[in-house]
């Protein structure tokens, strides 16, 4: 197999509908790029056969035990072999080609992590780059004090503090060399850890509002006690990590 230009990392917890969708959208708008999918199964699932039918080469990987986020893309990354890293969620949803300007923005060498402009299945524009969190902030939040989005995101390119691990761009040796994303949480914060480590790096995080994606979002951690305390240990573990401490002691010193 050729050396790809993009390498997709897509994780599967028996969302293998979700994925077919994606996988759709991919093969309509972006077959002419150099683009390959790894595919993670998470979780045992038959595979629809429309699998077959995916033009763009596809690497499947299936856990003999269910990994974590950061874990399962940091797999993939091994057996990826693109220019670029991209890690994206089952449920997002494009109508364009959105690559091509997301890896455009990464020839910028300041630029670690680049994202879309996120929506919902209304068009509402969500959350997806934010400030980085706090215990003030988080407490703010319980009280109904701190609503709304961090940023005003306008028709120019912002630089947020963090984005949403829904969807990410990244140039191959930054992922390498930042080692992925740190295998300690097992979901949720990875994506905070992730970008703290890039400004810390001395580069930054882009999103650029031009390009849009559609986020499905189903937010377990609202429904489930389960998901809502490794929410909450994920937080934990960052607020008393030393990346979240030097991130605070930089802060300051601007």
């Amino acid at each position: 197999m050729n050396r790809a230009t993009l390498s997709v990392s897509v994780v599967s917890h028996g969302q293998a509908s979700l994925v077919s969708e994606l996988l759709n959208d991919l093969q309509k708008h972006c077959a002419d790029e150099s683009i390959e999918v790894v595919l993670t199964v998470n979780v045992p699932e038959p595979l629809p056969d429309s699998f077959r039918h995916f033009t763009l080469p596809l690497k499947i990987i299936h856990n003999a035990v269910p990994l974590g986020f950061g874990e399962n893309h940091n797999r993939a990354f091994e057996q990826a072999t693109g220019d670029f890293f991209c890690v994206i969620n089952p449920d997002i949803r494009m109508n364009a080609n959105i690559f091509a300007p997301l890896m455009a923005g990464l020839h910028d060498a300041s630029i670690g992590i680049v994202a879309p402009m996120v929506v919902d299945g209304s068009g509402a524009i969500e959350d997806s780059a934010r400030r980085f969190p706090t215990p003030f902030k988080i407490l703010c939040k319980l009280f109904g004090r701190c609503t709304g989005c961090d940023y005003v995101i306008r028709n120019i390119l912002i630089y947020p503090d963090w984005v949403g691990g829904m969807f990410m761009v990244l140039r191959r040796e930054v992922y390498k060399e930042l080692n992925g994303f740190n295998q300690k949480y097992f979901l949720y914060y990875e994506d905070v850890d992730l970008c703290a480590r890039v400004w810390l790096k001395g580069l930054t995080v882009a999103l650029i509002p031009q390009v849009r994606a559609t986020h499905v979002a189903r937010r377990s951690s609202h429904t489930k006690i389960r998901y809502l305390w490794i929410h909450i240990r994920s937080m934990l573990r960052f607020f008393f990590s030393p990346i979240f401490l030097k991130l605070m002691c930089l802060r300051a010193t601007r």
